[in-house]
C-alpha cells in the first residue's frame, strides 16, 4: 500500500502513546482515520486534535477486553465509511510487575493477558472477517514488543509472556493469510529501537475495577519514562528513549514497503538476541540479556 489517500484506517489504543502518534500521521497522509481507545478525555483530546488537521475522522470509545465492545466499533467504522483498509492493533498495558513471579496476584496476570493477548484475539475475529471479505488490499497491523518476541525480560514476567503469545498469534495469522492467498497482509510493529516514550509505564490509570491491583504489592518505582531515566542516571547511565512520532513514521513505511518485520532494533537488542538463539541452538545456559 503506497498511498494512504481516503484508506480507512482503525487504531485501538489510538488516544495516546503510539496509536495517537500513528493516527496524527495517517492524518498527514489524507486517510481517514478512526481511533478507539477505553479513556474518553484522551478520546476527545486528540479527536480534536485530528479535526485540526483538517481529517476525516471519528471516535469511539471501545474496550478490546470485549468482544461485543469490538464488533460494535466495526459495524460503527462500517456505517460510517463502508470499507476498512487498515487496522492496527495496538492497545497494550504494563502491570508494573515487582518481585517474584510466583507472589504475583492473579488479577495482574488476567488483566495483561486479557488487554494485550485476548485484546489481539478479540481485534482479530471482529476485524479479519470485514478485511477478508472485502477481498482487497488492507493491512492489519499488530503492535508488538521485543520482550516476549525476541527476548525474555525477568522484570516483566506477565507483560513478557503476553506479547511472546501476541508473537505467536501474529505469525501465525500471517502464514494463514499468506496460504490462502489474500490480499489482506499482516505486519508485525516493534516500537522502538529504544524504550519508547509512551504511558504503558502508567496504565494503572486504565484498570477495570473488576481486577483491582493489591495495594501492598511491592512497587517497581518506574510510572514512567521519567522514572526509568532517573533511576538509571543514579548509576550513571543514560536512558536512550524513542518517541512515538518516530514508530509512527517506521510504521507506515513498512506498509509501504511491504514488511513484515517493522522492527528497529538498538546495537545491544540485537547481541541480546543473536546471544538468545545462539542459546537454543547450542544448548547453553541462558543469562539475563542486557538491553539497556
Amino acid at each position: 500500500m503506497k498511498n494512504f489517500k481516503s484508506k480507512v484506517a482503525v487504531i485501538t489504543g489510538g488516544a495516546s502513546g503510539v496509536g495517537r502518534a500513528i493516527a496524527h500521521a495517517l492524518a498527514k497522509e489524507g486517510a481517514k482515520v478512526v481511533i478507539s481507545d477505553i479513556e474518553e478525555k484522551a478520546l476527545d483530546r486528540t479527536i480534536t486534535e485530528l479535526e485540526g488537521l483538517g481529517c476525516e475522522c471519528m471516535a469511539q470509545r471501545a474496550d478490546v477486553t470485549n468482544a461485543d465492545s469490538m464488533k460494535a466499533l466495526v459495524e460503527a467504522v462500517m456505517a460510517r465509511f463502508g470499507a476498512i483498509h487498515l487496522v492496527f492493533a495496538n492497545a497494550g498495558v504494563g502491570t508494573g510487575e515487582a518481585g517474584n513471579m510466583w507472589d504475583y496476584e492473579l488479577n495482574d496476570w488476567e488483566w495483561g493477558f486479557r488487554v494485550n493477548t485476548w485484546g489481539l484475539i478479540h481485534s482479530i475475529n471482529a476485524f479479519m472477517p470485514k478485511l477478508v471479505a472485502q477481498n482487497e488490499e488492507a493491512h492489519f497491523v499488530v503492535t508488538g514488543s521485543g520482550n516476549g518476541a525476541f527476548l525474555m525480560l525477568p522484570d516483566t514476567p506477565i507483560y513478557t509472556a503476553s506479547k511472546a503469545a501476541v508473537q505467536a498469534i501474529t505469525e501465525n495469522l500471517h502464514y494463514q493469510l499468506q496460504a490462502s492467498q489474500s490480499p489482506v497482509k499482516v505486519n508485525a510493529l516493534f516500537p522502538g529501537p529504544n524504550v519508547v516514550n509512551t504511558g504503558i509505564f502508567n496504565s494503572e490509570r486504565n484498570r477495570p475495577d473488576a481486577l483491582p491491583g493489591n495495594p501492598d504489592k511491592p512497587d517497581s518505582g518506574i510510572h514512567s519514562v521519567e522514572d526509568m531515566k532517573a533511576i538509571m542516571a543514579q548509576y550513571d547511565m543514560q536512558l536512550q528513549t524513542t518517541e512515538p512520532e518516530e514508530v509512527a513514521e517506521f510504521a507506515i513505511q513498512g506498509i509501504r514497503d511491504e514488511i513484515f518485520w517493522i522492527s528497529p532494533m538498538s546495537d545491544k537488542a540485537r547481541a541480546a538476541f543473536v546471544a538468545r538463539v545462539d542459546s537454543i541452538l547450542n544448548k547453553t545456559t541462558p543469562v539475563v540479556p542486557n538491553v539497556l
